[in-house]
């Protein structure tokens, strides 16, 4: 009898289609995904229809990017974070940031070797790590303060680790690792000879004095990190799916092989527009962060409404917030509820957690603050009705 492959057997539906299609039917206030409800930048969207009208880029593109935007990604790192960045071999255009880091696993990895996880982690990286065959090691962030254990990442590493997935800012918990923390990383991945696939997609959502520092800049670090982001969180695009790993040509060469067979070349008139999104000015990226502490703010002020105990993030545009003193159920039981009963749609964490450390975001919930304001309004009116 046919049937599908053993490797994806075990996937299941993601949270995230549970919960949007919850949502929906409830007609609740969707803080689920990270999925702006308002558009990006006219001056970007222009750029898009400037470049699909040219008449010169609506056919492939060059599998490994344009060269309008490998070079921007190359002058972006070298303008934020004063690393020397070579376009043409150290650069590679993807699919959004998910086909990069499968891309990273797939030219990176071979079967057998240990994947480090830090958890909770972004849903794809686990089955990039299985379909190649590889085995993750997971290493938690302890809530509230979100912090790894020392001991914990050391006892991680052994002569079988080939990469670690870093994710700063942290999708879920908003946190931003500090120096102290990266150095650790980077000490331990030097010394076990460990490559970091770093995923940097919220680099420019940093909020208060919190720091982005990207491990490549660290000594002895750019020749074993590939950095993966992509335009869609910076510039409210995540429907382009575009994004780039950069890096020592080295690593490079190896992402650009799996790349090739994944999808082999990415939307071209986007691409154009893309490199212009990377050299607005100054303006723009101060701009954008003002916007998104506001919302901050309003949804921190929503969920305290409510009963619940948020950790102020110090960055991306998600809330970790405990709801114990409000509900007595597990984070999925949670979810159900707010959205069916209070109209309001959130993520249970410990989807993104290992069985073994899964109890640990167990009075967790995420929510995402890229909506509009009158939104984020509406969710505090609809909070305070929680536990009533």
């Amino acid at each position: 009898m046919a049937k599908r492959a053993d490797r994806v057997a075990g996937f299941g539906t993601t949270i995230f289609t549970e919960i949007n299609q919850l949502a929906q039917q409830h007609n609740a206030l969707n803080l689920g995904q990270g999925k702006p409800d308002f558009d990006g930048p006219a001056e970007i969207i222009n750029a898009a229809v400037q470049a699909l009208q040219t008449g010169a880029l609506n056919q492939y593109a060059p599998g490994p990017g344009s060269t309008s935007l490998r070079q921007a990604v190359a002058d972006h790192a070298r303008r934020f974070y004063h690393m020397e960045v070579d376009p043409t071999e150290g650069v590679v255009v993807t699919a959004g940031a998910t086909e990069a880091i499968f891309s990273c696993v797939l030219g990176l990895v071979d079967r057998g070797d240990e994947v480090i996880v830090i958890e909770p982690y972004f849903d794809s990286y686990v089955p990039n790590i299985t379909m190649a065959g590889a085995k993750p090691v997971f290493v938690p962030l302890h809530p509230p303060t979100w912090t790894f254990d020392p001991e914990e990442l050391r006892r991680a590493f052994n002569k079988r680790t080939r990469a670690l997935i870093l994710n700063t800012p942290h999708n879920p918990s908003g946190r931003v690792l500090t120096r102290n923390e990266l150095t650790l990383i980077a000490e331990l991945c030097q010394e076990h000879d460990v490559t970091v696939i770093s995923d940097e997609v919220y680099e420019h959502l940093i909020f208060d004095s919190a720091c982005h520092i990207p491990i490549a800049t660290l000594p002895g670090m750019f020749e074993r990190t590939v950095t993966v982001s992509s335009l869609g969180k910076t510039f409210s695009v995540t429907g382009w799916k575009i994004g780039w790993v950069y890096g020592a040509p080295e690593l490079v060469r190896g992402v650009a092989q799996a790349h090739q067979f994944v999808t082999f070349a990415v939307n071209h008139p986007a691409q154009q527009a893309a490199a212009f999104a990377l050299s607005m000015p100054e303006s723009y990226f101060v701009d954008f962060k003002k916007m998104y502490t506001r919302k901050r703010d309003l949804l921190m002020s929503a969920l305290r409404q409510g009963g619940l105990s948020p950790t102020l993030p110090e960055g991306t545009y998600f809330i970790m917030a405990d709801f114990s003193s409000v509900f007595d159920g597990d984070d999925i039981e949670f979810a159900r509820h707010l959205t069916s009963e209070v109209g309001v749609a959130c993520i249970p964490p410990t989807f993104f957690y290992s069985h073994d450390h899964a109890h640990m975001a167990s009075t967790q919930a995420r929510f995402a603050f890229c909506k509009s304001d009158e939104m984020l309004r509406e969710v505090g009116e609809r909070m305070a009705h929680l536990g009533r």
